[in-house]
C-alpha cells in the first residue's frame, strides 16, 4: 500500500471522527492532507521506506487565530489516535517527528520557503531552493473547506516568474555544457576517475533540473529527481532512459554520444519554446539568447546583464 492512500484512509476512518466529536467548531475550518518531506509525499515509497517516518499520519493546517485557540488541544487529540491502521504503524525518527500533526498554515510554508505565502518579487523567487518548493507542494490535500492552505499552494505551483525561469535555464545550460559536453571527454581522456564520474553525475543532475524547468515544475531532492523526471510530459521519459543508460554505460565513446544526444534533445526543446534560435549543438552557445529574453532589471543584474 502507498503511504498517501494509507494516510488518507487513516484520516477518513479516525481523524474525521475525532474532529467532529472533539472540535465541532473546526469541522469546516481545517485543511487536512499529507504534504512535505518523505518519499510517501512524492508517491515514491516502497518496502524500504517503511522503517521510519512512514505509516498512518496526516497534517492538519489551521489559520493563525484557530491555531492559537485550538492548536495545542488539537495536537493532543491527534496524538491519541490509534497508533496502527490497516496493519501498519508509524515509526518516527528524531528527524521526522514534525512531519505530521497540527500546523499553522503560515508556519508550515515558512518552514520550507521562509515566507508564509508565495514570494512577492522575482529576486525572492530566484533564491528559493527548488527541492523546498517541491516539498511544500507535493502530496495531496484531502480536505480544505476554507481553501486558505490550497490558495498558497496554487500560488507556488504557478511556478517561477518567467524571468527567473529563464535565468535558471541559462544557468543549467552553462553547467551542463561545462560538465558533460566539455569536461567529461577531457577528464576521461586523462584517465581521471573522480573528475570523470563527477562530470557525468553533474551533467545528469543539471539536465534533470533543466527538464523540470522546461516543464515548469519544481525539481525535488536529488534522491527523487531522476525517478520524478520520468513523469514529465516534455522530455521526461526519454531523459530518464538516456540518463539511466549514461550512468551505467562504461564505454567512453558511447557515453560521449549519449551526452550529445541528451544535449541535442534539450536544445531542440529550447528552440521549440522559442528561447533560442542559435544553430549550435553546444548548450553554452544558447545562453546568450536565453538571457536576452530577461526583462526584469534585478534578474538581469543577477545573471550579469
Amino acid at each position: 500500500m502507498k503511504g498517501l492512500d494509507l494516510c488518507e484512509g487513516y484520516y477518513r476512518a479516525c481523524g474525521e471522527t475525532m474532529i467532529r466529536a472533539a472540535f465541532p467548531e473546526l469541522d469546516n475550518r481545517i485543511a487536512v492532507g499529507l504534504v512535505g518531506e518523505g518519499s510517501d509525499c512524492f508517491g515514491f515509497d516502497d518496502e524500504v521506506s517503511r522503517d521510519h517516518d512512514w505509516g498512518p499520519g496526516f497534517c492538519l493546517w489551521l489559520e493563525s487565530d484557530d491555531y492559537r485557540t485550538f492548536g495545542p488541544a488539537l495536537q493532543s487529540e491527534y496524538e491519541k489516535l490509534p497508533e496502527s491502521f490497516e496493519g501498519y504503524r508509524r515509526i518516527p525518527s528524531r528527524w521526522g517527528k514534525s512531519r505530521v500533526g497540527v500546523f499553522e498554515i503560515g508556519d508550515f510554508y515558512r518552514r520550507f520557503i521562509g515566507t508564509t505565502a508565495a514570494p512577492d518579487d522575482p529576486v525572492k523567487w530566484f533564491y528559493l531552493p527548488e527541492p523546498n518548493l517541491a516539498a511544500c507542494t507535493n502530496g495531496k490535500v484531502f480536505d480544505d473547506p476554507l481553501g486558505r492552505f490550497s490558495a498558497v499552494r496554487e500560488e507556488i505551483l504557478s511556478f517561477f516568474p518567467e524571468d527567473v525561469r529563464l535565468a535558471k535555464i541559462a544557468s543549467r545550460c552553462v553547467a551542463a555544457a561545462q560538465a558533460g559536453q566539455y569536461n567529461y571527454p577531457r577528464t576521461a581522456h586523462r584517465n581521471e576517475p573522480f573528475a570523470t564520474q563527477y562530470a557525468v553525475i553533474k551533467f545528469a543532475s543539471e539536465i534533470i533540473s533543466l527538464v523540470f524547468l522546461l516543464n515548469r515544475r519544481f525539481c525535488p531532492f536529488y534522491k527523487w529527481s531522476h525517478r520524478a523526471v520520468r513523469s514529465l510530459p516534455i522530455l521526461g521519459d526519454s531523459v530518464f532512459c538516456r540518463i539511466t543508460e549514461l550512468i551505467t554505460e562504461t564505454d567512453v565513446s558511447r557515453k560521449t554520444g549519449l551526452i550529445e544526444q541528451i544535449s541535442s534533445d534539450i536544445i531542440a526543446e529550447i528552440r521549440q519554446q522559442q528561447l533560442s534560435s542559435d544553430g549550435s549543438d553546444f548548450l553554452l552557445d544558447h545562453v546568450g539568447e536565453i538571457k536576452k529574453k530577461i526583462f526584469d532589471p534585478a534578474i538581469k543584474r543577477l545573471v550579469g546583464l
